[in-house]
């Protein structure tokens, strides 16, 4: 096949991938995405975000009908095709894929299907259907992306033990089941077996779940599990499994005991390692950390002048609205455009029940960082919108900086927190301050009062909640 000649060569089609070779072909550069999936899209579209929280809304029905009998609507129970919730999950990923398939399309962005590999600063041969095809470039862009980590002593070579990518393929509905991690992957689809029936299981090594997230939020979620899920182990280790007949034999380490159990299926939560290998980077100049991610600085470029990075693959935080704005970033590196005056603001969403949502600084940041704070709270049994829906296990929490007022970081854990979080972001991009957040006015009865009614919470006044007055 004859080479192919291009300004910007994008290997990985994911949120990061795809969002880059787009910008690119917006501002007028030549582009080839190179991905080795059948489908664009990425882990977030075909084994991540997409079909996971398609499976949240689809189970939270169920979880829905359940509790509406206190309210006086009864149901009968409920009846779980897989076969078709599966379809209809997929019909959802299929649409989507088709649809970044068109956008690429109608941008000219040129499509190689295949899996790329380096062989030096400016080529890339991508092994195809029909043979070897090589991609000549000015620049390339790595969006590798990562994928589940299996350790060695839970990879025993058998179906019943998964990652998220094989739950997410729902096999079946497993009577009992192990979840090892209490991050937001391990968390959203215990949630999610849960409503379908599943008893289950938590082990989490930390002290806490969720790491990372503001303790005032998290102690929501960990109370919905205590009452939803069989039971949540903190502080426990799994030290072994192997397989009897079918079932997983399980050995755990906990409340200074070790307990032998057996489950239908283990879930391995325990993160992600990023797509390092095999793509051909020792034949360039960019170089990896401890952790095998790739390492960058702040405009996306490698130790490569050739080559930049973004998302999962360039380490951080893995989340896919990281990569779409690093994505960016990387385009306006190339192109020249001037280099943005800070960091951007970056949102974090959980989908658990009660979802949980925050940006900027956290309260444990600033402690970690000596970093002097003041706090508001407005607990969400106080809003009429929270009651009326019942879902009352909310809090909202802003974090503020002393001297100005300025909105530093903002917390929510509720029904909904991950449509409310982007107001949060807003306030702390523009340098709104308490004040500010105070004298805009929200709709009633809505959830977004909750961060007014917080901001109002700081001079005493906020109209449902009654807190001491500050001094003027």
């Amino acid at each position: 096949m004859d080479p192919i000649h291009t300004e910007i060569a994008v290997l990985g089609a994911g949120p990061g991938g795809y969002a880059a070779a787009f910008y690119a072909a917006d501002l007028g550069r030549r582009v080839v995405l190179v991905e080795q999936s059948p489908r664009l899209g990425g882990v977030c579209l075909n084994a991540g975000c997409i079909p996971s929280k398609a499976l949240l809304h689809s189970t939270h029905a169920i979880t829905t009908a359940r509790e509406s009998a206190l309210r006086g609507i009864t149901f009968g129970a409920p009846q779980v095709d897989l076969a078709r919730l599966r379809a209809w999950k997929e019909s959802v990923l299929a649409k989507l894929a088709a649809g970044i398939a068109q956008l690429a399309k109608s941008r000219g962005v040129q499509e190689v299907a295949g899996r790329g590999r380096f062989t030096d600063s400016r080529n890339l041969d991508v092994e195809t259907a029909n043979g070897t095809q090589r991609v000549s470039f000015q620049h390339a862009i790595i969006a590798t992306g990562s994928r589940p980590s299996l350790p060695k002593a839970f990879d025993i070579g058998s179906p019943r033990v998964m990652t998220s990518t094989e739950a997410l393929e729902l096999p079946d509905i497993p009577a009992r089941m192990l979840v090892i991690g209490g991050g937001y992957i391990g968390m959203e689809l215990a949630t999610v077996f849960a409503a379908l029936g599943s008893k289950i299981v938590v082990a989490e090594a930390l002290d806490g779940i969720l790491a990372g997230a503001d303790a005032d939020l998290t102690r929501l979620v960990l109370s919905w599990a205590r009452k939803n899920l069989q039971e949540i182990r903190l502080k426990a280790r799994v030290t072994s499994l192997r397989i009897e007949g079918d079932e997983v034999h399980v050995t755990t380490e906990f409340d200074g005991k070790t307990v032998e159990e057996s489950y239908d299926r283990i879930l391995v939560a325990v993160g992600r390692v990023p797509n390092t290998e095999g793509i051909g980077l020792e034949n360039t100049r960019a170089t990896l950390d401890d952790r095998r991610f790739i390492v960058v600085d702040a405009r996306q470029q490698t130790a490569d002048p050739s080559i930049l990075a973004i998302g999962d693959v360039a380490g951080g935080v893995l989340l896919a609205h990281k990569a779409a704005r690093e994505a960016r970033v990387a385009v306006e590196t190339i192109t020249g455009s001037p280099a943005p005056p800070r960091k951007s603001v970056m949102p974090a969403v959980v989908f658990t029940d009660p979802e949980v949502a925050w940006c900027g600084l956290t309260e444990a940041e600033a402690k970690q960082q000596g970093i002097a704070v003041e706090i508001s709270k407005f607990q969400w049994g106080a809003s009429g919108r929270a009651q009326a829906m019942d879902r009352p296990d909310g809090l909202t929490k802003l974090i503020l900086e002393p001297q100005t007022q300025r909105v530093l970081g903002v917390g929510i854990a509720g029904h909904g927190a991950g449509e409310l979080i982007s107001e949060g972001v807003l306030a702390i991009e523009m340098g709104a301050t308490v004040r500010d957040l105070a004298r805009c006015i929200h709709p009633h009865p809505t959830l977004s009062e909750t961060l007014m009614e917080s901001a109002e919470a700081f001079f005493g006044h906020a109209t449902h909640a009654f807190v001491h007055k500050r001094a003027a």
